[in-house]
């Protein structure tokens, strides 16, 4: 059966309507999943295995029958290893039905459906009893309900539930106990992920200073967890102020609570200086005793870094202070974690939480927009000085003291650069409501919870996790409305622009010439970013505006960035590659049904394509040089004919092809590009150097094994097709199987 699904294209703007398979919806699921990571990551496997077995024998040598209960089976690998150990039956509950019928299917070929029973359900429905779902308690409570918060995929109200409904009193748990550890730093980088700092702009009338207004700088920020890899983050970008901090554990084989609560721990600082971010991880223990244990910590943290284990399904946390304090070396503080039923967040206090018994503070919400319109690698690209100049000094080669701007892009500052720097008037589109609210507020105004889902979906960091939006409605229903503050309500008004630059809150393409006061556009501006888009190449919806506007363009209109291109460079990921590698065997047991629906999932439209992902954090090497593919000309309207190219890429360094990367580079100016992906030439060793502001495309080869012994240079050929009716670019890779030693 096919259905027609609606899809907002970020690229044109417009809502298409696309036939697609029932199923969809499931199949992107699927395909973008994290399921192969989580089987290639031998260390959570082995460390499941070895609590599962020891929890087994525990039970065996109390002379009971074990019975175990699965919450989350995936492929059911917890649950085979349950039987193995030598378990008398499995409950493992899956609530992703493709994924529950995957798990029969693997349980079945690896001759366990005797058993166990796969459960399609979530685990607050699943029934007891004699004609229910289970006929009694499971004494094993087996779970992997954790993201990288540890929290933040409901794990405590699933345990809550389980200890109340579904298992025995005491039961044995695996994991057995997890600990939540965190750090204080100071970090100008990672601090420049959620303030916006003052930026100076160098103009013939001397130095002027764009300031955030009082509000963004009060703002306690987003309230979701930014989850990165923190072993990529280099030691000289924070100062560490405080040992690691054992902030609270959660014993998974008692009563689990999800009420919020608050876990503090007095600490000296190491040494003086701003506090401003929390470094956050846990461990698991999977036994009583502690001696089997499962760490995320960083390298500099961990036990032992020389067997660091890789892993995206699990990564590290940054946490930012609702404001940065001051701590000086050797004056006891607090640090205080907090945590509802989904998140966490942290604080500061001077004295004892218990002394002082004051209310704690509420989980961060953003009521500046600022956090809702732009995520955390956004801030990032703002706070770049050397950006900014840039940027600077492109738009001194093209202003004239009689230009008329007009500035499209999503919550930019190019309005006030192009003003600072003697642009006759200025013009600037904010067709979100959170760009709008943020560069010019209305005073005074409250505010429906429609209106906030509105703002969190047009801002959420693609970081953020899917629960985070939940929380934050609960939490804004509880409230009622936000009460914006009268005073330094705006980026506009803080910089006592707000008579000197005119916000226009429409869509580009129904600007008219009213709105426009009458006057012709002597000079388009764009960086370009939207929040909207995903891909490199979805920012190209500036080409689009570019076209729609066209009537509005005077005589002789200059357009920045003029033009733009994508390139690509083939790779050789150090880790990533393993999120899209067959498992084949996982631990002894036969998972090539979860291959082959991974693979099956991939065979769709948008599953074939490209993804996004912050290469800083995935170190690669570059096997061949960087090529140019396709050129956009944003001085010229978009063509009505397809742009196609083709061509073949030379590996000049051996090794494991696993993809393309693929970027965007816009040029400002004929002298001045801003590239989107590598930031400089690979060396010798083809190390990669990548902006770390944006998200990079991996179009990962399906046709290499990339455990496959290192192989001479190869040919990739490539074709691309940008469709300008759609704004698609549709690609094919393809990797020369014919090697020059003749293996």
């Amino acid at each position: 059966m096919k259905v027609f699904c609606g899809r907002a294209n970020p690229t044109t703007g417009s809502v298409e309507w696309l036939e697609e398979d029932e199923h969809y919806d499931y199949h992107q699921e699927i395909a973008r999943s994290s399921y192969a990571d989580m089987l290639h990551d031998k260390d959570r496997n082995i460390k499941y295995y070895q609590g599962i077995r020891a929890a087994v024998s525990r039970v065996k040598d109390r002379g009971q029958k074990a019975l175990v209960l699965d919450i989350g089976t995936g492929t059911g690998l917890l649950s085979m290893m349950a039987v193995t150990a030598g378990a008398d039956f499995c409950y493992a509950i899956e609530v992703f039905k493709p994924m529950a019928d995957a798990a029969v299917k693997i349980v079945e070929k690896n001759g366990f459906s005797d058993k166990i029973k796969i459960i399609n359900k979530h685990s607050t429905e699943v029934t007891m009893g004699p004609d229910g779902d289970m006929p009694c308690r499971a004494n094993i409570l087996i779970t992997e309900l954790f993201d990288t918060e540890l929290i933040g995929e409901g794990a405590l109200p699933s345990y809550e539930h389980a200890h109340r409904h579904l298992v025995q009193e005491n039961c044995e748990a695996v994991p057995h106990r997890a600990t939540v550890y965190a750090q204080l730093v100071e970090s100008r980088r990672m601090w420049s992920w959620n303030k916006l700092f003052p930026i100076p702009v160098h103009t013939s009338c001397g130095e002027q200073v764009i300031v955030p207004p009082l509000e963004l700088e009060r703002c306690p920020g987003a309230p979701s967890v930014y989850d990165i890899q923190l072993n990529q983050v280099s030691s000289s970008d924070f100062t560490v102020l405080s040992d690691v901090l054992p902030m609270f554990s959660v014993d998974f084989s008692k009563q689990v609570s999800s009420s919020a609560a608050c876990h503090s721990r007095q600490f000296e600082p190491l040494a003086s200086g701003r506090a401003q971010v929390v470094l956050s991880w846990w461990d698991i223990e999977m036994d009583p005793e502690g001696k089997i244990k499962c760490s995320m910590a960083p390298f500099w943290a961990h036990s032992d870094p020389e067997e660091l284990q890789w892993r995206d399904h699990w990564m590290q946390c940054v946490y930012f202070l609702p404001q940065e304090e001051p701590v000086v070396q050797g004056s006891s503080i607090y640090l205080v974690a907090h945590h509802d039923d989904y998140c966490v967040w942290y604080s500061l206090q001077r004295t004892s939480p218990e002394k002082d018994r004051r209310v704690y503070p509420p989980r961060p919400v953003c009521d500046c927009q600022a956090h809702l319109l732009w995520n955390r690698p956004r801030f990032g690209e703002i706070n770049d000085q050397d950006r900014t100049d840039q940027y600077i000094q492109a738009l001194r080669t093209v202003l004239k003291p009689d230009s008329v701007c007009l500035c499209v892009s999503d919550g930019s500052l190019l309005s006030l650069l192009a003003h600072h720097l003697g642009a006759e008037q200025v013009f600037t589109v904010e067709s979100s409501a959170a760009s709008h609210r943020l560069m010019k507020k209305c005073p005074g105004s409250q505010h429906s919870q429609a209106d906030l889902t509105d703002w969190f979906h047009d801002g959420i960091s693609s970081h953020g996790h899917r629960l985070v939006l939940i929380s934050f409605l609960k939490e804004t229903t509880r409230t009622t409305s936000l009460l914006l503050s009268p005073a330094d309500m705006s980026i506009f008004k803080a910089n006592h622009l707000e008579d000197k630059i005119n916000i226009i809150e429409k869509r580009p393409e129904l600007l008219t010439s009213a709105d426009l006061e009458g006057k012709k556009i002597s000079l388009l501006l764009g960086e370009p970013f939207f929040t909207t888009s995903l891909l490199p190449w979805h920012n190209l919806y500036f080409w689009y505006v570019r076209t729609a506007m066209d009537q509005h363009l005077g005589p002789g209109a200059v357009v920045m960035p003029q033009t733009a291109s994508l390139h690509t460079v083939v790779v050789e990921f150090r880790d990533l590659w393993r999120i899209r590698s067959p498992c084949g065997d996982c631990e002894g047991f036969d998972v090539h049904i979860m291959d082959d629906m991974i693979k099956r999932a991939l065979d769709f439209r948008e599953s074939k394509e490209a993804e996004p992902h912050p290469l800083w954090e995935y170190p690669c090497r570059c096997l061949s040089e960087p090529q140019q593919i396709l050129t956009f000309d944003f001085r010229q309207p978009v063509p009505p004919h397809l742009i196609h190219a083709e061509g073949s890429i030379e590996l000049r360094r051996p090794g494991r092809s696993h993809g393309a990367v693929l970027w965007m580079e816009y040029h400002l100016t004929p002298d001045s590009t801003v590239s989107t992906g590598l930031l400089k030439s690979a060396e010798d060793k083809g190390d990669c150097c990548w902006n770390p502001h944006c998200k990079q495309a991996v179009y990962f080869f399906t046709t290499a094994d990339p455990r496959a012994p290192l192989g001479s240079p190869q040919t990739v050929s490539y074709t691309v097709d940008f469709h300008p009716h759609t704004g698609d670019i549709t690609m094919d890779f393809s990797l020369s199987d014919t090697l020059d030693d003749g293996q």
